[in-house]
């Protein structure tokens, strides 16, 4: 299939992402095969042979479609397996990439990501992919790149934690209104913006929300029980979470004060 799809116009490479490139996978997990391109994309092309692979129609969401982070791309069932085709703009991906290096990022609305698309996402799915096909080596000296944390995108994402104590201090004004959506927002803001940063404390690339509490839970120095009492304070959201939740918040800044 790789190869395939490296022959479409405009594909410059194909990896595999999420779980199944990190060894964490279950059995049922998906196969995430990211599609770099650059320029334009040919995605009639793309669905010829999607049709081809799986005997059926398929719909390839063009750049843009799903969003201005998650450039578009396809669900195929192959032998009754998910494959997503996600489309990566290599361009863009090393414009993120330099950006990062000089402690740049930006947080854009996307769908699928409550949180926000963190734009490090993008070198971070590099330097943790395999790459499966590159006829130009582009995304493998990119990978080799990535491998390496720029000290600069840690400083600014350890500072941008500030605004965990921000939203927790709102969730309290809202806590005692028994306002349940303001604060539950409040808090899983704070919470993300904490893991995010302790992630960028160690040098590890946070992808997305999705596991990204117990894998920051597990680095080393995170504040004892870190998992368990975020669960808890998002579990009541009242008064006793908030206070949880200030705590978490100052045990965590506490690292790199």
């Amino acid at each position: 299939m790789t190869e395939r799809l490296t022959e479409v116009a405009g594909v410059r490479a194909v990896s595999l992402g999420g779980s199944r490139a990190r060894g964490a996978h279950r059995p049922d997990s998906d196969w995430d095969l990211g599609v770099y391109y650059r320029g334009t994309v040919d995605t009639g092309a793309l669905a010829s042979l999607a049709a081809g692979i799986t005997g059926g129609p398929v719909e390839v969401a063009a750049p843009g479609d799903w969003g201005p982070w998650v450039n578009g791309g396809a669900w195929l069932r192959v032998d009754g397996v998910a494959v997503d085709w996600i489309l990566r703009d290599l361009d863009r991906v090393e414009r993120v990439w330099e950006q990062c290096r000089q402690g740049r990022y930006e947080v854009g609305a996307q769908a699928g990501h409550p949180l926000g698309f963190w734009s490090p996402a993008y070198p971070g799915e590099v330097a943790l992919c395999r790459v499966l096909a590159d006829p130009g080596g582009e995304l493998t000296a990119l990978r080799e790149e990535t491998r390496r944390y720029p000290e600069a995108l840690r400083e600014a994402l350890t500072a941008a934690s500030w605004e965990a104590e921000f939203s927790v201090a709102a969730a309290a004004k809202s806590a005692g209104a028994g306002d349940a959506l303001h604060v539950s927002l409040c808090l899983a803001r704070a919470f993300g913006l904490l893991t995010q940063a302790l992630f960028a404390h160690h040098g590890e690339w946070c992808l997305n929300e999705k596991g990204a509490l117990a894998g920051a839970a597990a680095l080393r120095d995170t504040p004892e029980g870190f998992a368990e009492r975020v669960s808890q304070a998002l579990r009541t959201l009242d008064r006793g979470a908030v206070e949880q939740a200030d705590e978490v918040v100052r045990e965590v800044r506490a690292l790199w004060a």
